[in-house]
């Protein structure tokens, strides 16, 4: 189990890396992880709802993801209030006393089950812990940290972040506030994101060692540029505020509170040609070529702050002044229409709200929500400007859908004048597999001149062909040629898992690892 001396140390990363090592090294391995906060998810393929931290992780171990791999997620709705999905569906709304006191004492029976099937069938389990043990004001009903530990009889290891500074006072203030028997199953530690000379770490290095009888595993240096998808959208910080090379074409992407599923736009951010910026103010806009509304956990919320902020007003304006493509995704495609309604309270406490009105489209929040895979094609009717010597390529698409939101198209005078983006089905494997009859459907809608146009499909950007087309369609309205050369983007994925790896077992004590969790190391 890894474990971490705060949130945000790289608990992920080196539980991902770790993953792939395994893998690598011939065993059969599977990512864990009992409770998860995160509002950037992954759909399996039977359609369930887990952390993305969880889908990316079994995607480095060459598995389908299930929801044994994160059997509770947290979805934070609004300060102190989440919706708890239990094994992929969406189970209640509660407070964060209320799932202390009534949720937490019947979830260990959740967590141990599915650790147990994980247990079955593979050969490690690489479990990643949350936050950090050391919250002595949580550890009593704790079931994701040092109490999973010891019901899994699972050595830890601990990680911990160098660059905020202070690493050696958070591994020690962190063993000193665990219990003798806790403290006892911390095996060895892992300093993460070091950029500076070793040899001058090595003082103390021994000193901790000497401190707490437990080794230095290893330490990693600062990963530059990593390109493996985040799942909290504390990573957004250090993009928002990095300085950016000027390229050929600038794509903003608003942050709102609640925004969801960021990692959408991370193939976007690989392009040669494209900077993506997210931006929370009206000075931060600038003059992009597009601007993309991205998913959020609370629509109507989310619609105020950027009211509130003056960004919808700026908005408009670049689109009517400017030849600024709007882009809405999930979320984002909700708010371009005239009206959300939400009369169960399933997002939040607002029931009512207007839309920015540039689609002809109103959307009601149900209490059931829908997680599905997809496949599908761009429809004829379709009016993207899109630029690539293979149109049938560009027009398939493969995608995932999350939200709560039912949409319906207006009958409204006007309606007409807008094009269906998409002709989607399902793409899971219970339907594949009972061999139904998938109509395909309509889904997501355009102005006229494919100038405004969005969608519910998450994962849209990652289609290599659609991307790229889309991306010279806008090239061409600024009168640049097109670009052909791009990447693929699920090759690139298993790149970095396999360079992540690479630089982990490079700077890890792998024989140690291997001796911690009881297994004899493997040549790759």
């Amino acid at each position: 189990m890894l474990q971490g001396t705060a949130s945000d140390v790289g608990k992920s990363i080196v539980t991902t890396a770790l993953c792939r090592i395994f893998l690598q090294d011939g065993y059969r391995t599977a990512p864990y992880k009992s409770q998860n906060m995160a509002l950037n998810s992954y759909v399996t393929l039977d359609g369930k709802e887990i952390g993305r931290a969880q889908g990316v992780q079994a995607e480095a171990c060459g598995i389908a993801a299930t929801t044994d791999m994160n059997p509770i997620l947290i979805k934070p709705i609004k300060d102190m209030h989440s919706q708890i999905v239990v094994h992929g569906v969406p189970e209640m709304q509660m407070s964060a006393m209320d799932y202390r006191t009534e949720f937490l004492p019947k979830a260990k029976g959740i967590v141990l089950d599915a650790l147990d099937r994980l247990r079955e069938k593979y050969d490690i389990v690489v479990m990643e812990g949350a936050g950090s043990p050391a919250e002595i004001n949580l550890k009593d009903r704790d079931i994701v940290n040092m109490n999973l530990a010891g019901w899994a009889d699972s050595p830890v290891v601990l990680v911990a972040d160098i660059d905020r500074g202070g690493v050696f006072a958070s591994i020690v203030g962190t063993l000193e506030l665990l219990e003798p028997h806790e403290a006892a199953r911390v095996r060895g530690f892992i300093i993460n994101k070091f950029r500076g000379d070793l040899a001058l770490l090595k003082p103390g290095l021994d000193w901790l060692e000497e401190r707490t009888g437990i080794p230095v595993l290893g330490v990693l240096p600062y990963i530059q540029d990593m390109r493996i998808e985040a799942e909290d959208s504390v990573v957004l910080d250090e993009l928002q505020y990095q300085r950016q090379e000027k390229r050929d074409l600038d794509i903003v992407v608003i942050r709102y509170p609640r925004i969801s599923n960021f990692t959408d736009f991370d193939a976007l951010r690989w392009e040669q040609d494209v900077v993506v910026r997210f931006v929370q103010s009206v000075d931060e806009l600038g003059t992009p070529d597009v601007i993309i509304l991205p998913g959020t956990k609370d629509t109507i919320s989310d619609l105020g702050f950027i009211r509130d902020r003056g960004l919808a007003e700026a908005i408009l304006r670049l689109t009517q002044t400017r030849d600024v493509q709007l882009v809405g995704i999930c979320g984002g495609y909700q708010m371009l229409g005239e009206r959300l309604s939400d009369p169960h309270a399933v997002e939040g406490s607002a029931r009512e709200a207007a839309g920015l009105g540039l689609l002809p489209i109103r959307t009601a929040f149900s209490k059931q929500k829908k997680t599905v895979r997809v496949r599908g094609e761009l429809s004829q009717e379709h009016p993207l400007q899109l630029v690539l010597s293979d149109t049938k390529a560009h027009s398939a698409i493969g995608a995932y859908e999350i939200h709560m939101g039912v949409t319906e198209r207006s009958t409204e005078p006007g309606g007409s004048e807008h094009r269906t983006l998409f002709s989607i089905e399902a793409n899971s494997t219970d339907t594949l597999e009972a061999g139904e009859d998938i109509q395909a459907h309509p889904e997501g809608l355009a102005t006229a001149d494919g100038r405004i146009w969005g969608c519910y499909l998450h994962g849209l950007f990652d289609n290599d062909a659609f991307r790229r087309s889309w991306l010279n369609g806008i090239r061409m309205n600024k009168g640049l040629d097109a670009m052909w050369e791009t990447f693929q983007a699920e090759e690139r994925k298993l790149a970095e898992y396999d360079r992540v790896a690479d630089i982990v077992r490079n700077h890890v004590d792998m024989e140690k690892i291997y001796e911690i969790i009881g297994c004899t190391q493997r040549k790759p």
